[in-house]
């Protein structure tokens, strides 16, 4: 055939950074700290109801199209609990295959082609394909390194939204940076969606893992902003099952309906065991999250104090579970190279940020680190990193 054999919208994106990367890791027998999951499984009473689900029969035909009424009603709870968020489960829970599906549901939901979609840059490879998918056209807005963090300029996201701004799509806690956006800067983006009448589509899968004073506020919980905005949840995150892919969302009973609308033609259904088990997860004691955030918190400060001992200049995350770095230090600037011959020189894998920016040379000396690992797994990669000072 002389035609492209695939759709020109797609045509940009090959395959995923984390492939490339895993699969590096898998034939040179490095430690991947690349892609984003942990080496262990979450809590073992949480995968025995998976297995009692499964041996009731719960959820091994089709659960109803929006989410078993158990997880929904859980999914309400726990924002009701956490936040004084409270949603309807039978009318504004959708339970999605990951969080990957419920952004993909929302954006081919919500965008018509030609409509702008700003989102934080650099963001989430699966953001630019969706956005792409839906037939719209992303608008980047940069979150820039800034004494030992990223920072977002408000003046920039205002000054990117236009009168073809559909939405924007924000990420807090932020991957790959680490960034946890304040009230203050919340707020502002609240204040602006309200001001020209903008939706929002908020990715909070890493709600649950913020740290030091960091503090987590959900954008619905904002003055003006429940009716206007779809909140993004996952259990993968917070429970360490990333291979279950549970998700879901909650919006209002109209944004909900027009997301369902989408869902139902992607996966239709998804995870039907794993919802029961999930639903059991959410209602777990604060003392599990508060184990989790503590837990994750001594890896983050292994792992950086390893990485600037090795020679990066570190960004600390104040949420997520990945460190970004800056590798100019090290006498190297462009982070793709650098990431494809680390693992040879310490093996070791890491992500080129590059690839979740339109603007790669924005991104090209910084290189992201997961540390979702076993701590001796972190220590033997501290141990091969030095190799680099």
């Amino acid at each position: 055939m002389t035609r492209p054999l695939l759709n020109r919208r797609l045509a940009e994106f090959g395959t995923t950074i984390f492939a490339e990367m895993s699969a590096l890791a898998a034939r040179t027998g490095s430690i991947n700290l690349g892609q984003g999951f942990p080496d262990t499984d979450g809590p073992e009473e949480i995968r025995e109801a998976a297995v009692r689900a499964l041996r009731d029969g719960l959820g091994n035909q089709y659960p109803p199209g929006p989410g078993v009424p158990e997880l929904r009603r859980a999914v309400a709870d726990h924002q009701r609990e956490w936040y004084g968020l409270t949603y309807d489960p039978d009318a504004e829970v959708l339970v999605t295959a990951g969080a990957t599906e419920a952004i993909a549901a929302a954006l081919l939901a919500l965008v018509e082609p030609g409509d702008e979609v700003i989102a934080l840059e650099p963001y989430y490879d699966s953001y630019a394909a969706c956005v792409a998918m839906a037939g719209g056209t992303r608008v980047p807005v940069t979150l820039r390194p800034h004494e030992g963090a990223y920072v977002l300029d408000l003046d920039e996201l205002r000054a990117a939204v236009t009168d073809r701004t559909r939405l924007i799509l924000l990420n807090t806690p932020h991957n790959p940076t680490g960034t946890v956006l304040t009230r203050a800067e919340l707020t502002a983006v609240a204040e602006l969606a309200i001001e020209r009448d903008l939706l929002v589509v908020t990715d909070e899968v890493y709600e649950h893992l913020v740290f030091d004073d960091a503090e987590h506020v959900p954008l619905a919980s904002l003055p003006g902003m429940r009716e206007r905005t779809v909140t993004i949840g996952s259990a993968g995150k917070t429970f360490s099952f990333t291979g279950w892919k549970v998700g879901w969302i909650t919006a209002s009973p109209e944004l909900t309906a027009a997301v369902r609308s989408a869902k139902q033609f992607l996966t239709y259904v998804s995870s039907g065991p794993f919802q029961y088990a999930i639903a059991e997860a959410l209602r777990l004691p604060a003392a599990y999250f508060d184990g989790l955030r503590a837990d994750l918190r001594a890896k983050r400060d292994l792992l950086s104090e390893g990485l600037a001992q090795a020679g990066f200049e570190v960004y600390r995350p104040a949420g997520t579970y990945f460190v970004t770095t800056d590798i100019r230090p090290l006498g190297a600037d462009d982070g793709f190279a650098f990431c494809r011959s680390l693992p040879e020189r310490a093996g070791v894998v890491a992500i080129p940020n590059a690839v979740f920016y339109d603007h790669r040379e924005a991104g090209a000396p910084f290189v992201r680190f997961a540390f979702c690992k076993k701590t001796e797994v972190l220590e033997e990669a501290v141990n091969r990193l030095k190799r680099l000072a």
